[in-house]
């Protein structure tokens, strides 16, 4: 049988790190491509759809949108930017025939371009090379691309990618805010000389090449994510591999237990812009998404009913954190906005979540009504948790924890490349702050701009609450970004927060009157007024070790006055934690409760008594 090529199609993903314009160009192109009316009303950043991808400007699920250019239909897959979604980057690459690898002009390759280029090497994909951000007033345009060059080389020891041919690839230079893009490189702090994205686009039809498939060969769609509609049910989005699929069809679904079911697929779309519309047919290089298989999860393939050939299944990197997530259990349940509160939901919920997200893992504990979450990293993680929180649920979160494992007998843990950049002047506290937590130091740049760029390498417990000790060591001008890198073997006791915890000692509500005797013992967590009970935590203690405080003290009134009795009393502005620092302010004994209208910290075991004996335990 023949082979034979779609010419008519493309299928590329765009990856980058965090912030680089992956997005912003993706809007650019459906603007320049007429998918949208001149007077249309667009959001900027269109593809970050949820609430939370657009509150903390990034992507964290992948998805794609159909550009027309002439005759030419380029189905992009927006992946994410973070390390944390890696899952969804490997996803994102199982459905495309080659790779646009975006970069910042002035910031340079960070750690997921790392990340990103290493899995298209291995998958052997070509690859277009996109300078962004050319404008940037500290741009450094030569700079930047040799950087990328030496990340090339260095990536090619470690993948079966085995020739130096990928460092022929092709340069573009771009500014996608203004929709520009240029072949030849613009002076540093320019925008390119182009005045649209064309130059980008066709570099991209001649690098990327078309889907290929051979004449004559039985059906083959993978399932490479799954989605929703309130009309249809469950979408299962495909990649079509080999053959043709038809609305209403009798196909067999090869699932990942080995068996094979005959279902009937009831609609099938395709993407237009960011529309999906329905069709009959589609064939070879088509990304569609099935409708009228209420079971279907990732990685499975629909095929030929007469001649069931299942793909291999996709196949993510190994959690490195997790987290024990269960049914709240504090006095306050219930209390602040919850509406789902039992295990049962919880549990449902978490089961729900493992449909679509493939690089998460949920474990069974001692406790019924808890389980070990297993994720990329503290950022996955906390999302979902948010998630669930704006869902409605009421949680008890424990402190993030490391996956560890036997290798050769010996227990090794997940270590992590940490990218770090700011002013000179913090390189000796940056350091220190890192040579605590066991990161040692594989490189050093230093620009001459006054900023100086470290690379480390870190267990990645060391970075449990690593980024608000970063931020305020280097009065938030630092910017740090970290990617998993492998397995050695374990580092030993980490000395993290010095500090203590201030813990209230019995039910109540917090008053002005404690809370401003109590403010020289530490920093405090709460407004007064906040209702507390015996376990919360309610600050951070100066010292080390841990200090039951009665917050809720009231001042006795007494019918003797003086000049001074009514002295105002002031209270230095409480400490408002998010829910990401209040998981890595977390020590082993303490949890976070997640309500939706209320984070709290206290005490896995609430009563001073029991906390007093269980440490006695330990000491004996």
């Amino acid at each position: 049988m023949a082979t034979r090529s779609r010419d008519d199609r493309r299928n590329v993903a765009i990856v980058a790190h965090v912030d680089h314009g992956k997005t912003t160009l993706v809007d650019a192109l459906l603007w320049q491509s007429g998918a949208f009316r001149v007077n249309q009303e667009v959001a900027e950043r269109v593809l970050d759809s949820s609430d939370l991808e657009r509150e903390k400007g990034i992507t964290i699920l992948a998805k794609n949108t159909a550009v027309r250019w002439g005759e030419v239909t380029i189905n992009i897959i927006d992946t994410p930017g973070h390390a944390d979604f890696g899952g969804e980057v490997e996803r994102g690459l199982s459905m495309v025939d080659g790779v646009v690898l975006l970069v910042d002009a002035s910031e340079g390759p960070l750690p997921q371009t790392r990340f990103v280029l290493r899995k298209a090497l291995a998958a052997r994909l070509p690859i277009v090379l996109v300078v962004n951000k050319t404008d940037r007033a500290e741009a450094r345009i030569a700079e930047v691309v040799d950087e990328t060059y030496e990340l090339f080389l260095d990536l090619l020891d470690d993948t079966d990618a085995a020739s130096a041919d990928v460092l022929d690839f092709p340069i573009v230079y771009a500014c996608a805010r203004d929709g520009k893009a240029s072949l030849e490189r613009p002076d540093d702090g320019t925008a390119p000389r182009g005045d649209d994205l064309e130059p980008f686009v066709e570099t991209l039809l001649k690098t990327i090449p078309p889907p290929t498939y051979t004449e004559g060969a039985p059906l083959q769609a993978h399932v490479t994510n799954l989605d929703a509609s309130p009309f249809l049910g469950r979408l299962a989005l495909c990649r079509v591999r080999q053959g043709q699929i038809s609305k209403g069809a009798q196909l067999a679904w090869c699932r990942k237990d080995g068996s094979v079911e005959s279902v009937k697929i009831t609609d099938l779309l395709v993407t237009d812009a960011l529309e999906r519309v329905s069709t009959d047919t589609a064939g070879p290089g088509d990304i569609i998404a099935v409708a009228g298989i209420p079971d279907i999860t990732i990685g499975e393939t629909l095929a030929d009913p007469d001649d069931p050939q299942p793909l291999p299944v996709i196949t993510v990197d190994e959690p490195a954190l997790s987290m024990t997530i269960g049914a709240n259990t504090s006095p306050l349940v219930g209390r602040y906005g919850g509406t789902k509160v039992t295990s049962r939901l919880v549990r449902e919920r978490l089961e729900a979540e493992l449909i679509g997200n493939v690089s998460l893992r949920v474990l069974p504990t001692e406790r019924p009504d808890a389980w070990e979450v297993q994720g990329r990293g503290e950022l996955a993680l906390a999302v979902l948790v948010e998630t669930m929180r704006r869902e409605g649920y009421e949680l008890t979160v424990g402190k993030p924890e490391v996956v560890r494992k036997e290798i050769d007998g010996a227990v090794h843990e997940p270590v992590e490349r940490l990218t770090v950049d700011c002013p000179e002047e913090y390189v000796g506290t940056v350091t220190q702050l890192l040579g605590v937590r066991k990161g040692r130091m594989e490189q050093m740049a230093n620009h001459g701009s006054g900023w100086v760029r470290m690379e480390f390498l870190i267990p990645a417990r060391g970075l449990i609450g690593f980024r608000t000790d970063f931020l305020t060591e280097t009065r938030g001008t630092g910017i740090a970004h970290h990617v998993f890198h492998g397995y050695e073997p374990w580092f030993g006791d980490l000395r993290m927060r010095p500090s203590g915890s201030l813990v209230a000692d019995r039910a109540g509500v917090a008053t002005t009157y404690a809370m401003f005797n109590l403010q020289e013992r530490g920093t405090l967590f709460v407004d007064p007024g906040t209702e507390v009970y015996e376990g919360m935590i309610v600050g951070e203690n100066s010292r080390p070790d841990d200090l039951d405080v009665n917050i809720t003290k009231e001042k006795k009134l007494t019918n003797i006055r003086s000049s001074t009795a009514e002295e105002l009393e002031r209270l230095i502005p409480p400490r408002r934690l998010s829910l990401e620092q209040a998981l890595e302010f977390c020590r082993d004994d303490e949890c976070v409760e997640v309500t939706p209208h209320a984070v709290r910290m206290r005490k896995v075991v609430l009563g001073a008594a029991e906390r007093a004996k269980a440490a006695r335990r330990r000491q004996g």
